[in-house]
């Protein structure tokens, strides 16, 4: 095939694509089943996990939670349980008949500290001889701002390398059965500072065929980390923190309807789309007159005064 060829083929596929990603605002894609499929969430005891636990719960999937803390993850899978036994037995109808599931959804909890190499795959190991392969692994990370300082290169590792330790302990089985679905919880920030590692990893692993791929970029997420955070208020109705539910919602559909990625809320793309076509100083400017550069500033405040007053508790 020679490059005119190839030219009009590209061409093509991109006219092409641009029809289908405008005929989904009229039709909606169809959600695919998740039920009996087994799906591995990490950092599942609390916030996101917790969330995506409970939403894959819904749908009847058998749950496998990791996550560092045994007793928040009990919790977890405690509630997964008292989803299970409040759903309805029916799987669905045929010609007005009930058809009755014989599949019963499990949970397993397994401990596992994501920022050592050596326990992803030791608890990998375990998780395929007692449960067998696994349809769907959620990486959900940490926020850097969550840990003192002491700890920043183990949050670098659960953020960046556990994710790569995980999909490597899965993607190879996936592979060799040519179906799974790997979801990586990041952050809308990162897509401004440093987001190299996930979306990297979405735009490799969205490649492969039969595996899919969604890379999940909430703004920020009212789960009281970022207390304080704000940016110019003129702008604030245009980028208002995300309750957990909605953004687990959303990213609910994307990973249920194959969608490689998803920034909610949705201005979030056209933030994007401009960082990738404007001048570095123009990206400055609008950064600047949104009140983004500054954002952090009250919550770094309230954080430096939380901890000066607990030194002061220490001191008396």
């Amino acid at each position: 095939m020679n490059i005119v060829t190839e030219l009009f083929v590209v061409t093509f596929k991109i006219i092409w694509s641009f029809l289908l990603a405008g005929a989904k605002w009229f039709i909606p894609p169809r959600e695919k089943c998740v039920e009996g499929q087994v799906c591995v969430i990490t950092g599942a005891g609390r916030g996101l996990g917790r969330l995506f636990a409970l939403e894959f719960a819904r749908r009847r999937a058998t749950l496998v939670l990791w996550d560092i803390s045994r007793q928040s993850n009990e919790e977890t899978a405690e509630m997964v349980r008292e989803i299970y036994r409040g759903i309805n037995p029916s799987s669905g109808s045929l010609d007005g008949v009930q058809e009755l599931s014989l599949f019963q959804p499990k949970v397993y909890t397994y401990v596992c500290d994501v920022s050592k190499r050596e326990s992803v795959y030791s608890t990998a190991e375990k998780v395929c001889k007692e449960v067998g392969n696994i349809d769907l692994l959620i990486n959900n990370g940490r926020h850097l701002l969550e840990c003192p300082d002491e700890l920043i290169e183990k949050t670098m590792m659960v953020n960046c390398h556990a994710h790569l330790w995980t999909a490597k302990a899965f993607l190879p089985k996936m592979l060799e059965l040519n179906h799974g679905h790997i979801v990586t919880v990041a952050s809308s920030l990162g897509l401004f500072t440093t987001a190299g590692v996930e979306d990297y990893c979405a735009s490799k692993f969205g490649a492969i065929d039969g595996i899919k791929m969604t890379l999940v970029c909430p703004f920020l997420v009212d789960t009281g980390l970022f207390k304080g955070c704000k940016i110019r208020k003129e702008m604030a109705p245009l980028f208002p923190a995300l309750k957990p539910e909605y953004g687990v919602k959303q990213a609910m559909r994307a990973i249920l309807t194959d969608q490689p990625m998803i920034c909610t809320p949705r201005v979030m793309y056209m933030v994007t789309f401009m960082k990738t076509v404007l001048p570095f100083d123009a990206i400055v400017s609008m950064y600047r007159f949104i009140g983004a550069d500054k954002c952090m500033y009250p919550f770094l405040a309230q954080r430096k005064e939380s901890t000066n007053n607990n030194e002061s508790k220490i001191g008396i």
